[in-house]
């Protein structure tokens, strides 16, 4: 009878799966993190291989249904959970962020993504040879974005934090934002070339449709609406409408609404999304609101758990080796090797001295490393194959081939990048070097309230009251102790003008999950006017 009652599902495995996965990571959550630097990422992709098809084969996510419902499910999982951690990106990063840093991403965005989608189409071409290049330029595409979510929960962590400057995070995780959705161009370039007969046909569909109706409606409409709910909300709280719990709530649901919105209307939903976010904190009032609630943490957490859960079941091992067709092994290694070696360093080495941002050829080259892939790339192949015809067996055409290439090389290179990209910050031997180096100095100052020199060349990281410089008469301290967040422009003024001690460090705030928030010109003056504190 107790066996008539059990009720084996593959939405009860899944919740079985995605909660206990969420229960026993918590109970380690701090010991991942900050002593062994592992996130969520890693491990979750980890549990989904485990647990799926290929292993344990307890969850297949395409044993639910049919290949076309499949494709469905996953895009629909990837959609969300790259919807909430744009907007997050979107929310958290600095009042007017976009605006006073528009050069630098303007620099790093566009430039870099070209160049990396026409490089790895070249070596894939060089690789696949039954594959013209328009084609490889499709599977490029899915390829040039860097993934939003996985560098938020790197970036994010511990060791990011404290050792690579806020400065570079920033610029990283708006890159990664808005590159997600301009990867929309790419691909629709490539697919018009490769279904429609004439390439005036093609490229006249791309302007009009994969522009201006995608890119340029998507940011318009995202912002509109961010701006709108911004009014709406600061009367609501005006007035008394709103309680606190309905801060955070309102935070996941215009996430959700606008990929709504711009979905339903076949504009660039992930743009639209990112776009809504920025402008919900343009002023930097939202951003006050929702300061030190941790709920959308939470709530990150658990979608990225179950999305990179789902991915580690979702990967087509079976289909890494297909000779064939000419996917084998080796290729597939040879070709995650030169996009991790060409598909981003070599642009940003070059174009580096037009983004203040990135002061030194160190940091550019971590830049240029720093360009993982993982949820977007998923999101765009699965994008891209359904609107591919189905294929036969053998390929009667090169929009069939493509479809068949499509996934096995996507989802190979997200594997690798997961595994690299996600092990590589606690690695990265010039860590502590980039930018910036962590001080402390003995020191008396008599008779002055000008910076010192040696201000000039300290690390950046932020405090809550002031900065401690503890005396001591051992060089190696030298390399330790002082804490505090220098602006490069406050910097460069300094040099110009001497000042107060007082007026000439910033101090900015960080949320308690090391994640981005704007500041308020009254916190700041505070702040400023806290000063430094020397101690002997």
């Amino acid at each position: 009878m107790v066996l008539d009652l059990l009720d084996i599902t593959s939405p009860g495995i899944a919740y079985i799966c995605v909660g206990g996965f969420v229960v026993v990571y918590s109970l380690f959550s701090l010991l991942m993190k900050e002593k062994l630097y592992l996130n969520e990422v890693v491990l979750g992709t980890a549990f989904g291989v485990i647990i799926g098809p290929y292993a344990g084969n307890i969850f297949d996510p395409r044993s639910w249904s049919s290949s076309s419902v499949t494709q469905n499910i996953t895009l629909e999982v990837m959609r969300v959970v790259l919807a909430t951690g744009l907007f997050a990106i979107g929310i958290e990063l600095p009042k007017n962020y976009m605006w006073k840093h528009a050069k630098s991403l303007s620099a790093m965005v566009i430039p870099t993504m070209a160049a990396g989608w026409l490089i790895v189409g070249g070596i894939m071409k060089c690789l696949f040879p039954s594959l013209n290049y328009v084609s490889c330029l499709a599977i490029a595409a899915c390829l040039t974005p860097t993934d939003p979510i996985i560098c938020a929960a790197i970036v994010g962590g511990k060791f990011a934090v404290k050792h690579v400057p806020v400065n570079l995070r920033r610029i990283l995780s708006a890159e990664s934002a808005a590159n997600d959705g301009l990867a929309y161009p790419f691909l629709s370039i490539s697919l018009y070339l490769t279904i429609e007969s004439s390439k005036r046909v093609a490229f006249g569909k791309w302007f009009l449709v994969g522009w201006l109706y995608q890119v340029i409606l998507g940011v318009v409409l995202g912002a509109i609406m961010g701006l709108l709910f911004s009014a709406l909300f600061q009367i609501s709280k005006r007035k008394g409408f709103i309680d606190r719990e309905s801060y955070v709530a309102q935070y996941i649901a215009m996430s959700i609404l606008t990929i709504g919105v711009a979905h339903t209307i076949g504009s660039d939903d992930l743009l639209a999304v990112f776009a809504a976010g920025s402008a919900m904190s343009w002023d930097g009032h939202f951003n006050e609101q929702i300061e030190g609630e941790v709920f959308a943490s939470v709530i990150d957490l658990v979608l990225n758990c179950a999305c990179f859960i789902y991915i580690g079941a979702w990967l087509p091992f079976n289909e890494f080796n297909m000779p064939s067709l000419g996917i084998e092994p080796w290729k597939l290694v040879v070709l995650f090797i030169s996009i991790v070696f060409l598909r981003r360093i070599p642009p940003i080495m070059l174009l580096y001295k037009w983004i203040p941002e990135i002061t030194s050829w160190q940091e550019a080259l971590f830049s240029g490393h720093f360009g993982p892939m993982g949820v977007g790339a998923v999101f765009i192949s699965t994008l891209a194959l359904s609107e591919l015809p189905t294929p036969h067996n053998p390929p009667q055409n090169q929009e069939e081939l493509l479809a068949l290439y499509i996934q096995p090389v996507v989802s190979f290179v997200v594997l690798g990048s997961i595994i690299i990209h996600g092990l590589s910050i606690p690695f990265f031997s010039f860590g502590r070097r980039v930018h910036s180096r962590t001080l402390s100095l003995s020191a008396t100052l008599t008779g002055t309230n000008t910076l010192p020199d040696w201000i000039f060349w300290s690390r950046a990281t932020s405090v809550a009251a002031g900065i401690t410089v503890a005396a001591s008469s051992e060089p190696g301290d030298v390399e330790r102790n002082l804490e505090t967040e220098l602006d490069s422009s406050a910097i460069s003024s300094a040099r110009a003008s001497p000042r107060p001690v007082a007026s000439m460090l910033p101090m900015q705030r960080q949320h308690s999950d090391n994640k981005f928030s704007g500041d308020t010109a009254g916190k700041q003056e505070a702040q400023d006017a806290q000063g430094v504190r020397f101690t002997e």
